[in-house]
């Protein structure tokens, strides 16, 4: 059993945060949670505590809708729509994971940043190139991490050296869920880059592989309103959007991770209730490509699942927190243009979506409640700390104005997790 002591904060449910001043958490020999505690108990007076002193801990971030291949260029052509976007930098950058030595290079890179900013498990889009994805996976896997690689599915709509053939698809799906068999945390997802890249014959292949396999499935839904009406035209027998993957057997047959969800609503909006899909709120990303604002509120309110992206490189960084700020500032902006009828979000429901809500799609992770997984970040915020705040100001200080220099320890599945070699 290990015992830590540090300014504990949690959201068991959006509504507030847990908070044990000085308290204790138990971790015991599977690195899951036994208890946090505001006394230390009894029967652990004889056990070791490493003590954090006045540090906050908190559960780790997790990134539900990340590209791994696109590290290079995040932070460049932000004054693009997603279309032209894909086309004139992403789909060139992609092309070049054929080649294993940058694979190694950018990857190596992509998995530091992600551990720098504190997200210890992300879902994770690579590229149509198998030998690329298992590199990417055993990254994370050395790194003592977790996450989900697809490797992408696109045979129509895209250039030629970033096209596979169904059957290339689903062979390379497999040979990266085979690959990461023996990985305890790390392990493949079913990922159709979005319906205007695969065809027909691609959907239909992917989805039988995702109910044959039972593998999760990831991709893109309703962004951007070009991509809305290209759907439309390549899927007239689809209802909606959503209903083009529905048809598929990739909506929610096995868990659906969907990304943006900036235009859901009426037939759309009740199939992710019904299938419980995922929607991934990326609002870094949909600012910076112009793609709209995802109505979270009424996702929330219909108990549509929720989580948060990166969605790099559309989004422009790395942190969860920052999307975290971005999704409260984009909330607030919905709220007015809504007349102030769909209320913003709070802190305690952005800092729930980041952890407990998006750690679900792992399993039980991202919170601190007996039998999680103890995913968990250190946070020295003493040089933001000028007064004598409340701890959920502190964290919310930290989320506004710190960066990973105050994050001091991380921890996935109860191992502190060193910095990955690049």
């Amino acid at each position: 059993m290990k015992l830590y002591r540090a300014n504990i904060l949690f959201t068991p449910s959006p509504e507030a945060f847990q908070i044990f001043e000085h308290g204790y958490i138990a971790v015991n020999e599977n690195g899951l949670v036994e208890g946090v505690y505001e006394q230390l108990p009894e029967q652990f007076k004889s056990a070791e505590v490493i003590d954090f002193g006045d540090k906050l801990l908190v559960p780790a971030m997790n990134d539900l809708h990340v590209h791994a291949p696109q590290y290079r260029n995040h932070g460049i052509a932000m004054d693009m729509e997603l279309l032209p976007w894909l086309n004139t930098y992403t789909f060139p950058e992609e092309s070049k994971y054929k080649d294993p030595a940058y694979a190694r290079r950018m990857y190596s890179r992509f998995v530091r940043d992600l551990w720098t900013v504190g997200t210890m498990r992300a879902s994770i889009f690579a590229t149509i190139h198998p030998e690329a994805s298992c590199l990417l996976a055993d990254l994370l896997n050395e790194a003592g991490m977790g996450g989900l690689v697809g490797l992408v599915g696109m045979d129509r709509n895209g250039p030629d050296t970033l096209s596979n053939t169904v059957e290339e698809a689903v062979e390379g799906t497999k040979r990266v869920l085979e690959h990461t068999k023996n990985m305890p945390r790390v392990s493949a997802i079913v990922t159709p880059r979005f319906v205007p890249s695969c065809t027909p014959e691609m959907m239909t292949a992917l989805g039988q592989l995702a109910l044959d396999k039972q593998l999760p499935v990831q991709s893109h839904l309703s962004e951007n309103p070009s991509e809305i009406a290209w759907v439309a035209e390549l899927e007239p027998e689809s209802t909606c959007y959503g209903d083009a993957y529905q048809r598929y057997h990739m909506f929610g047959e096995t868990p659906t991770l969907m990304a943006h969800c900036c235009y859901t609503d009426g037939e759309e909006f009740e199939l992710m209730r019904k299938n419980h899909v995922f929607a991934v709120h990326c609002p870094t990303s949909n600012c910076n490509l112009g793609s709209g604002i995802a109505p979270i509120r009424r996702f929330l309110n219909a108990g549509i699942p929720v989580a948060l992206g990166s969605d790099i490189s559309g989004g422009s960084g790395f942190s969860i927190f920052k999307v975290m700020q971005y999704a409260l500032q984009m909330s607030k902006l919905q709220w007015r243009n809504s007349g102030q009828k769909e209320n913003f979000l709070s802190l305690s429901e952005v800092f729930w979506l980041a952890t407990k809500s998006g750690g679900s799609f792992f399993g039980k992770v991202g919170s601190f409640e007996p039998g999680y997984a103890f995913d968990a970040l250190v946070i020295d915020d003493s040089d933001l700390n000028f007064d004598n705040y409340s701890l959920p100001h502190r964290l919310e200080r930290y989320i506004y104005l710190g960066d990973d220099r105050q994050i001091v320890k991380r921890f996935c599945a109860g191992f502190e997790i060193a910095e990955p070699k690049i």
